[in-house]
């Protein structure tokens, strides 16, 4: 199926978007005055881009100090078998495991990229067994323990404005 086409979107719409990407608990209020419309205006625009799709979940970040502990992990995967069969099963057991955090497939020597969040480097271990070692059709899996988070986020760069 091909993909749809880039939204239309117009100066107001890629401010409000942009804001939304970076803080969504903002009130319509404070998005109204920031972009020039009254909250209720604003209110009709996000639930248009909700409507068309573009906003498909809103979430809270956590601060992942305020838990106590926690070791982040990046496990880099290559399969031995690649039917669509095989990778969809990879991709369902990630999807499905609430520790695993962020997936990748992508190209090149490794078929996916995983993020992982666990208690303890013990905690980590266990669960790379758990969701790697223990999987007939995993060739290879090599884990990169996180030491130090420099920059997180899923804000995407939108397409320009066009003119009305």
């Amino acid at each position: 199926m091909p993909e749809p086409p880039p939204p239309r979107l117009d100066e107001i719409d890629a401010q409000l978007l942009d804001l939304l990407q970076h803080d969504a608990g903002r009130t319509l209020h404070d998005l109204g005055e920031r972009v020039g419309l009254s909250p209720s205006a604003v209110q009709r625009r996000i639930a248009r881009y909700r409507k068309d799709g573009l906003i498909t979940r809103q979430v809270s970040v956590l601060d992942p100090h305020r838990f106590g502990p926690a070791v982040l992990a990046t496990v880099l995967v290559t399969l031995v078998q690649e039917s669509f069969e095989h990778h969809y099963a990879f991709a369902d057991r990630m999807r499905s495991d609430p520790q695993v955090q962020q997936c990748y497939r992508v190209a090149g020597p490794w078929d996916y990229v995983v993020v992982l969040a666990a208690r303890s480097t013990r905690d980590c271990g266990r669960l790379g067994d758990r969701l790697f070692k223990a999987d007939d059709n995993i060739r290879r899996y090599e884990t990169l323990v996180v030491f130090d988070t420099i920059k997180t986020g899923l804000a995407l760069p939108l397409p320009a404005p066009q003119p009305s």
